[in-house]
């Protein structure tokens, strides 16, 4: 059997979540498919404070601030189905679902992709040693813990110093369990500083070791131990714990957005997307950390919010002005999104674009290029930084040439 509908958003986290509230208001009917058992993504078993600053003007946490995007959009008239995994493309237009109540598909006059974004688990970052039981990534650790109220050990290895990393601190703390080291490939901690004071402040108590990575993890049954490597001497040294907890090193979830042909972006692995969130795919748009793995939930859920013009445009029969231009970024930064600009359309979310970097850069200069031209020249306040977004006003492409080709976003040291 299939069903119709105006707006299909596969995904209930907090992207796809703004998006239905912001469209169901319109009156359009719009459904949410999430392959969990209650909306609201990641937030929901992420139990601090900390979310809904951006969006919602508020400071609350996650189970909470998950529980009011989900009013929101069901309050606003959105459908959202739970236990429902969208597992392919009948054709461009039409869903393949599978739920407890069977296979059937839903047809659309426009999908929206918010499948968010995961951590590698340890088979994807090779890690060497033993397969011992006490290996979990942020995201295994929070759901045990605040969803299953389940226990892990005593003594943790944290590896990653970024936001996520001090977020499963606090939820090992709340299990009762002690980190009793973080490790950084990077000379200083990828988090926000506020965050590395709060990590040594009595509430943490938590020792970054810079400039380390994990080489090996001991223990045959369960984790008793791992080995750590400076990368300036190359010294080793072996750290009792009994808990593993791999955080970062994000991949989106892109599978939908691959099996639709869309096109893939080398540097994120996400769809490409112009400044209004649409895809390669007319009819399809992408939006929240399946384009920028990985920000923080309320820049997610501002996607959500600005995508909902673009939907309204393409129901209304408005199509898009002119060929997009490409906009590119050069090592040390990785990738740029959205990385297409059209003429004519508004400016992305929040006037920013997101990069990502592997160097710090504490007072970043970033220049635009197009066509061996300078275009664009900002020297930026906030540092860039590994280990989370760096945004950029986007402003900077304000002189871009829509006959000129690409353009390249880089770092200068003049």
């Amino acid at each position: 059997m299939t069903a119709t509908v105006d707006v299909a958003i596969v995904g209930a986290g907090p992207a796809g979540l703004t998006a239905a509230a912001a469209l169901s208001r319109d009156g359009l009917n719009v459904v949410v498919l999430e392959r969990e058992s209650a909306a609201g993504g990641i937030p929901r078993h992420s139990d601090h404070l900390g979310y809904g600053i951006r969006d919602m003007k508020t400071f609350i946490s996650g189970p909470t601030y998950a529980e009011r995007l989900t009013r929101q959009a069901l309050d606003a008239g959105a459908t959202i189905r739970t236990n429902t995994m969208v597992t392919g493309w009948a054709d461009t237009t039409t869903l393949e679902v599978t739920s407890p109540d069977g296979r059937d598909q839903l047809q659309a006059r426009a999908i929206i992709l918010a499948t968010g974004a995961r951590e590698r688990p340890r088979p994807a970052r090779m890690i060497p040693g033993d397969r011992a039981a006490g290996v979990y990534t942020t995201g295994h650790l929070q759901n045990i813990v605040h969803l299953k109220h389940g226990k892990v050990g005593r003594r943790a290895v944290v590896v990653g110093a970024e936001l996520v990393s001090y977020s499963a601190v606090l939820t090992l703390k709340h299990a009762g369990c002690q980190t009793v080291l973080m490790t950084s490939k990077y000379p200083s901690p990828e988090s926000y500083g506020v965050f590395n004071l709060a990590g040594r402040s009595p509430l943490m108590d938590v020792h970054v070791a810079t400039r380390t990575r994990l080489v090996r993890i001991i223990g045959k049954s369960h984790v008793q131990a791992v080995e750590i490597e400076n990368l300036d001497t190359a010294e080793r040294r072996i750290i009792d714990c009994d808990t593993v907890i791999l955080t970062g090193d994000w991949i989106p979830d892109n599978e939908l957005a691959r099996t639709a042909g869309l096109d893939i972006d080398p540097g994120t692995l996400g769809p490409v997307t112009d400044t209004a969130l649409r895809t390669s795919s007319p009819g399809v748009f992408a939006i929240g950390n399946l384009l920028h793995p990985v920000d923080t939930a309320d820049i997610a859920a501002l996607d959500g919010r600005h995508v909902a013009e673009a939907v309204r445009a393409f129901l209304d029969g408005r199509q898009p002005a002119g060929q997009s231009v490409p906009v590119q970024a050069q090592a040390p930064l990785r990738w740029v999104a959205p990385s297409r600009v059209r003429v004519g359309d508004a400016a992305p979310a929040r006037h920013r674009l997101l990069l990502w970097t592997d160097t710090l850069v504490r007072i970043p200069k970033v220049v635009a290029t197009q066509n061996g031209k300078v275009i664009g020249r900002r020297t930026l306040p906030w540092p860039a930084s590994p280990g989370r977004v760096f945004r950029v006003p986007s402003s900077i492409l304000d002189r871009i040439d829509y006959e000129a080709g690409a353009v390249t976003l880089s770092l200068v040291n003049d």
